[in-house]
């Protein structure tokens, strides 16, 4: 790790978020477990959910409509794979060999008025339906305090602390950028203490992880923290700042979670994945988004329950071209930047995870999830790019498909479907809560009560039924 830098208020919250949830919740005391069908998950010991961030094109990639009008269906052909009747895009190959892993969920559909990232963001990540205020402000809707958790940040709640890193951990940026941090990433009112830690990445250098919120002032090395007893001095006189609300107990936890992280030499070597052989890191993808998969199997490894990958856009390359930001968000040319940048870069990597955690045997212990924030419209042609000329598609929260694979899912199957232009879920519809609900199911997670500042209990999503089916 580069030469770190440390503030007070950035070591108190490794994922930066400040202090802003700590006046909400925590976890309530274990008590029984709810009772559960006997296809019960809890397999999983961790889960590795790849973000496709800008809204993935459903119906060029796992859920295609061949037999729909030439307006809707597009040039992309399906192609065979490994699972019988299972088709997916003819540009995903390497994928298609690993479809036997798979599990596609076709007909999850949505109630997001607003159409747009933030909300989006927020339903999938979370379970829970958009309030009002992302209507109302649509990309001006920051981070509240009190929204719903993260899905991640609930699974990292309810496991033992990891010894030396933190339970649930982000990777290789936040979206978006500020002023337009995505809601639907933190633990809110569940508290920030359970908020990710983040990593950065970079596209120059994919090899390259580092945590900002535990960088180190130059000349600091671990070796002094745990002696200079003034910064303890100085950590406590920010503490008594934060009385009104947050509790000294809350700070210690915090405080112990940040010097562990910073002195622990097992922080650092589970970042490197220039450790791993070149022909590995060759079959991932040396991109940003295929070292992050990368990093994300070694962490993993390390024993940490959620790790989150959310594609990172490259914009100086492809905001021209796909009239986005650089990722999912083809509201141009949506064929070519798929055929051409999104979709191999996207096969060799996920690809490579499957086969790398089966080969590790380690897929029947990780569950795998891939999401968006939406998929995209099933006709062609988005005004903002010229209409159908423009070959775009634009935002569409009513039907997408989610990919899981590994801890517990059975291979080789879908479930639902869209209908026969991929407009809406037709069979078995489910919402992002049911989603939600299974990845809680296969990591063994029932409890979902949780109480607040005053002592009031309140369930982290009472919405939605796992998809026992899958298991």
């Amino acid at each position: 790790m580069a030469h770190p830098q440390i503030s007070r208020r950035t070591m108190l919250v490794a994922s930066g978020l400040g202090c802003a949830g700590w006046q909400f919740g925590r976890p309530a005391a274990a008590g029984p477990s709810t009772r559960v069908p006997a296809t019960a998950g809890g397999q999983a010991k961790s889960t590795i959910l790849f973000f496709l961030c800008g809204g993935a094109s459903h119906l060029d990639t796992w859920d295609m409509k061949p037999d729909a009008p030439a307006e809707y269906r597009g040039p992309f052909q399906p192609i065979a794979t490994s699972a019988p009747g299972l088709m997916l895009s003819e540009h995903l190959p390497m994928l298609a060999k690993q479809a036997h892993h798979l599990a596609l969920v076709r007909s999850v559909g949505a109630t997001v008025n607003t159409n747009d990232h933030h909300a989006g963001y927020y339903y999938n990540l979370t379970g829970h339906v958009p309030d009002s205020t992302f209507l109302s402000l649509g990309n001006n809707r920051t981070p509240y305090a009190d929204d719903w958790p993260f899905m991640g940040t609930v699974v990292a709640s309810r496991r033992p602390r990891h010894p030396t890193l933190t339970n649930a951990i982000t990777l290789p940026h936040k979206p978006s950028k500020a002023p337009y941090t995505r809601p639907g990433q933190f633990a809110a009112k569940l508290g920030v203490e359970h908020d990710p830690l983040y990593l950065q990445g970079s596209l120059d250098t994919p090899l390259k992880f580092h945590a900002p919120s535990l960088e180190l002032q130059p000349g600091t090395d671990p070796s002094r923290i745990g002696s200079r007893r003034e910064l303890l001095s100085a950590l406590d006189r920010e503490r008594r700042a934060f009385d009104e609300v947050a509790s000294s107990r809350l700070w210690t936890r915090q405080q112990e979670r940040a010097f562990s992280l910073l002195v622990s030499a097992k922080t650092i070597g589970a970042f490197d994945v220039s450790s791993e052989p070149e022909s590995l890191r060759q079959r991932y993808g040396e991109t940003v988004n295929g070292m992050s998969l990368l990093l994300a199997r070694r962490l993993v490894e390390a024993g940490v329950p959620f790790i989150t990958v959310f594609w990172m856009e490259n914009e100086q390359k492809l905001a021209k071209k796909c009239a986005s930001a650089g990722g999912w968000d083809t509201h141009g040319n949506n064929f070519n930047c798929l055929r051409q940048d999104l979709l191999p870069e996207f096969d060799r990597g996920f690809s490579a995870l499957i086969e790398d955690l089966a080969d590790r045997s380690l897929l029947d212990e990780t569950l795998l999830m891939v999401t968006s924030e939406m998929g995209r419209t099933p006709k062609i042609g988005d005004i903002r790019s010229g209409g159908a000329g423009g070959a775009g598609r634009d935002h569409w929260t009513h039907c997408l498909t989610d990919l899981l694979a590994g801890g517990g899912i059975r291979g080789g199957q879908t479930f639902g479907s869209s209908d026969r232009l991929g407009e809406y879920p037709a069979e078995h519809p489910v919402t992002p809560a049911d989603v939600t609900k299974t990845v809680y199911h296969a990591m063994g997670i029932h409890d979902l009560e949780a109480v607040d500042n005053q002592n009031r209990p309140f369930n982290l999503l009472a919405e939605g039924e796992p998809l026992y089916s899958l298991f």
